[in-house]
């Protein structure tokens, strides 16, 4: 261990530091290994040393003490993000938040909650205390947290309805503290949100979150099948249009996705139906059963409320966003994904432009998303993986296309975004982390402002702790 790295651990060792070398490394890793590309460049990443702070007090003291000795610190929380956004590339100090967990206040529309509260924990007490719940959550809803989703995600059940992330209102308030010789407290509201909210933890650390709420619901889960994949995806976006319906997930899946990925659900369709997975309101039914029976290729296969199956397929948002990747890898450790916009007006076009081009070396798989109050998808389409280059060809595709793709092979903000730089972030970053120490590596507007991007970043002091 470095000198300046061994001193770091040594003036924190009074808080919780994680010792165990197997453990240093299970808390050093998220999902970045649904990427073969980033399996292949990050595996063999590991920090130098784990330490869990219990208060935004132990916060500040482990920034300070690693600002002091020139240790990097990288964020975590429960390490379900799949960009390798919480990956200490520079070794140094994972902090990890497990233990700032308190969900601190409930009122009529909104929570403060600290960011280790897991998803499903901020639910349940919301549902307890007022029957509300989150509006928007990740498929990892049962093990990722809140403080995470909203540093590494975009997006997930419920953006059908309430849109992303960052679209206004879906983020009240965010408390950061940065990394100076004396870290400061800040508020952010309106306009200062978007300087912190889906930076990977790079500008600052998120230690107070204050997310909007909506009244909770019994959800009636349902799987509807089709002949036709164009039909599914119609489907689909006709539903979202109701503006009388409440949903909470629209989830279309190319087939052979359901009947090769999806145990409990293969018994129930065939190899060529594709399928739509639904989240409706117990209010919206009536209206629901009227729209499905004015739509006769539409086949009702698993109803939540009414199961006939013999097993269950348990919560139907845990085969959408990213879970549909997961259950296609246990089947096929050769798949992997990319994420992709279809952006409205010419979403459905688009779609079936790019399903003709590529199926099934490349299977459809949409997400309903609002985005300017317009239906559109979200692709987190199903890749079999054979080389880099023609992953890299299979994105450009895409792009020539007009398919705007957020890639997910890399392990950047930028790259993993719109290939351009966040000033915003970068301003911010400047002010709130100047030594560069939060995350390294993952801000390539820090490292090399004049990156061209006409190859993937490879961050240069990319190493594992020793």
């Amino acid at each position: 261990m470095k000198p300046n790295v061994a001193a770091a651990k040594a003036a924190l060792s009074h808080l919780d530091i994680e010792d165990k070398d197997s453990a240093i490394k299970a808390k050093s890793r998220d999902f970045f290994w649904y990427s073969p590309v980033l399996k292949d460049r990050l595996d063999h990443v590991v920090a130098d040393f784990v330490v869990s702070p219990r208060s935004e007090a132990e916060v500040i003291e482990v920034l300070k003490v690693c600002y002091a000795h020139d240790v990097p610190v990288t964020t975590r929380g429960a390490g379900t993000g799949n960009y390798g956004q919480a990956m200490p590339l520079a070794g140094g100090c994972v902090m990890h938040l497990q233990h700032m967990n308190a969900v601190k206040e409930i009122h009529p529309g909104r929570v403060i909650v600290e960011p280790g509260c897991l998803i499903k924990d901020l639910d349940a007490a919301c549902k307890a205390d007022s029957d509300q719940e989150v509006r928007m959550f990740s498929s990892t809803w049962a093990t990722a947290s809140i403080g995470g989703f909203i540093a590494g995600g975009s997006g997930g059940v419920g953006s059908c309805t309430w849109g992303s992330l960052r679209d206004l209102g879906n983020i009240i308030r965010l408390r950061v503290v940065t990394m100076e010789e004396e870290p400061r407290v800040l508020n952010f509201r309106g306009e200062e949100l978007a300087r912190v909210s889906h930076a990977y933890g790079t500008n600052g650390i998120i230690t107070e979150l204050e997310i909007p709420l909506a009244p909770a619901y019994d959800w009636v889960e349902m799987f509807v099948a089709f002949d036709d994949f164009m039909g599914a995806a119609s489907f689909a976006e006709e539903l979202a249009n109701q503006d009388g319906i409440l949903i909470k997930l629209a989830s279309v899946f190319e087939a052979p996705i359901a009947h090769d990925y999806f145990q409990r659900v293969k018994p129930h369709v065939t190899e060529g139906q594709s399928v739509v997975g639904l989240m409706v309101a117990p209010h919206s039914m009536d209206g629901f059963e009227t729209f499905l029976k004015r739509r006769p290729q539409a086949g009702l296969i698993y109803r939540s409320d009414a199961s006939t199956w013999e097993r269950t397929p348990g919560a139907v948002f845990e085969y959408g966003w990213n879970h549909t990747t997961l259950r296609a890898l246990k089947v096929d450790p050769s798949i992997t994904y990319l994420q992709v916009r279809y952006g409205f007006p010419g979403h459905l076009g688009l779609v079936e432009k790019i399903r003709d081009m590529l199926s099934p070396e490349v299977l459809q798989h949409l997400e309903v998303l609002r985005e300017n109050g317009k239906v559109m998808f979200a692709g987190l389409s199903l890749v079999k993986f054979t080389t880099e280059e023609r992953l890299d060809e299979i994105v450009r595709l895409h792009e020539e296309a007009g398919a705007m793709i957020f890639n997910p092979h890399r392990y950047t903000l930028e790259e993993g975004g719109r290939q351009t730089v966040d000033d915003r972030q970068l301003r911010f970053k400047k002010e709130a982390d100047p030594k560069g120490l939060l995350n390294p590596g993952k801000m390539i507007a820090w490292d090399d402002p004049d990156w061209s991007y006409d190859r993937m970043y490879a961050y240069p002091k990319l190493q594992s702790a020793g």
